[in-house]
């Protein structure tokens, strides 16, 4: 196990993280930008650093920084948490380069999932199920149009480095599909800086349903579902373990497809393989579709932990000092129902529009967990 680790992010994650590092004995570095000075996660921490300027792009965005930080103060590894950096392979392959040890997946498996219509490409190869769709390179608008055409109306666009619900439109017969392309490759461009798209089948009554997985870069397991279908504005309002009206032979189906997708890549650390799921009747073995791969743990990986009694994060630093997966796949149980809520601000009057402002009072119950 580390001696020392340096946490490359900051708020309910880093403190998250800080939790399971002192009961293991893992010394922890914070790192914190102007604005953050005064944060929890920097008053937990072993030891601080100050990496920059309140702006994420000239502090928590800083690779440079951040390693140069975890070599001065002797930390053996580094821990990305989620967001800033989490995905970005170029920043893994800066801290292995450095000596150091990057808490999570390798850059390889980053990149084979980090485009949709590649990982979507790879999935097929893999046995995995894919929504029927188009995923090539010809990128003309007469191409797209014709593929849009063989797959049968309703479609759904989708940016192919999209995320968040940016990229994506929903188009209901051929004569929507010019106005449709045009917006989201606009959308896609100032978002991702890559325009490209993949046209999918829309799937009319969808659930949402995640699984988390775990792997050591040789073998994974997954640790059962999340179902995520409480959304707004393409964002996740609710998750829930496990999944209403889950069967026996769905969850089979659904955890062998998502372990083949983390094995297909040779995957190491927690990710979470999300499908999209035909929601119209009863859950079945064959209405399931890969959608992405999450290459980090997630914000809601708490509702695993809570039905299954495994700590993720000691799981991502045992794998990465060199430790083999810390159970089989017949040794983890799942046991009661949880929940877990994203709490947002927002304008009720504009629609629920998000909002900002000042937090001047608020209580949980009792019993629930905290993380920040």
């Amino acid at each position: 196990m580390f001696a020392k680790i340096l946490i490359a992010n900051r708020g309910e994650i880093a403190c998250r993280i800080i939790d399971s590092c002192r009961r293991l004995g893992v010394e922890t570095v914070a790192v914190y930008s102007d604005a953050d000075a005064g944060a929890r996660h920097v008053a937990l921490a072993d030891e601080a650093v100050h990496i920059g300027p309140p702006a994420p792009a000239d502090s928590y965005l800083r690779g440079d920084r951040i390693i140069a930080a975890a070599l001065e103060r002797g930390a053996q590894a580094i821990h990305p948490g989620y967001g800033f950096l989490s995905e970005n392979p170029d920043f893994v392959e800066a801290v292995v380069a450095a000596g150091l040890t990057f808490i999570g997946p390798s850059a390889r498996a980053i990149r084979a999932m980090g485009l949709k219509d590649a990982a979507k490409a790879l999935m097929q190869k893999a046995g995995v199920p894919v929504v029927p769709g188009y995923h090539g390179e010809d990128q003309s608008d007469a191409r797209l149009a014709e593929e849009a055409e063989k797959i049968g109306y309703p479609v759904m666009i989708k940016a192919v480095a999209g995320g968040g619900g940016k990229g994506m439109r929903l188009v209901e017969r051929a004569e929507g599909f010019a106005s449709a392309l045009s917006s989201a490759r606009a959308e896609a461009r100032t978002a991702f800086g890559n325009d490209a798209v993949l046209v999918e089948k829309f799937v009319r009554h969808p659930r949402h349903i995640e699984v988390q997985i775990f792997g050591d870069g040789t073998d994974a397991v997954h640790l059962y579902e999340r179902d995520c279908s409480l959304q707004r504005r393409h964002q996740k309002v609710i998750e829930e373990a496990p999944a209403p009206g889950m069967t026996d032979a769905m969850r089979a189906a659904m955890g062998q497809a998502a372990v083949a997708a983390a094995r297909a890549i040779g995957y190491a650390s927690a990710g979470t393989v999300e499908f999209i799921v035909d929601g119209s009747g009863p859950l079945r073995p064959d209405g399931f579709w890969f959608m992405e791969m999450n290459t980090r743990l997630q914000v809601e990986h708490p509702v695993t932990e809570a039905v299954t009694g495994i700590d993720l994060v000691e799981w991502q630093l045992r794998v990465a000092a060199g430790e083999g997966l810390p159970r089989a796949q017949d040794a983890i149980t799942l046991t009661g129902h949880a929940f877990e809520a994203r709490i947002y601000a927002e304008d009720v009057p504009a629609g629920f529009l998000p909002a900002t402002g000042r937090l001047t009072h608020l209580r949980f119950p009792d019993g629930v967990r905290i993380d920040t």
